[in-house]
């Protein structure tokens, strides 16, 4: 919708329908929530429970971010973490929140510390999808 009538002049009728439309918008928006649990150690199993982890993510009607999921299809984790690492940075700056998951691991204290940097708010499960103050 244009903001502006035929003649060229701003048309506040146009204006105030599309702000009430991208009001609306957001209110029905989900949240963007960074999944943060272990990668490494044994990959495959920790790969099975963020899957979980996002699954539970979106039963929450939130959208689910997890980086360890995606990156590894393009980057080597032994060679380029630090390229990995940036880009999960660039991520989670762009979530609404953090969930953390399971044992806090060294890279996810990392995450964490990061978020609570940026105001996100972080909240803390078990590995059984429990909500505890903190693991």
């Amino acid at each position: 919708m244009d903001k502006f009538n035929s003649e060229g002049y701003v048309d506040r009728t146009a204006q105030s329908a599309l702000a009430r439309v991208e009001a609306e918008e957001r209110k029905n928006a989900w949240p963007v929530v960074y999944v943060c649990s272990a990668y490494r150690g044994n990959e495959r199993v920790n790969v099975l429970r963020a899957r979980q982890y996002c699954r539970f993510v979106v039963s929450k009607k939130r959208v689910p971010i997890a980086p360890h999921l995606l990156f590894p299809q393009f980057v080597t984790e032994a060679t380029e973490r630090g390229l990995a690492m940036k880009m999960d940075c660039l991520l989670l700056r762009r979530c609404d929140e953090v969930w953390a998951f399971g044992e806090i691991t060294e890279g996810m204290a990392m995450e964490i510390e990061m978020a609570a940097d940026e105001g996100k708010r972080v909240r803390y499960f078990t590995r059984d999808l429990k909500e505890v103050t903190k693991v």
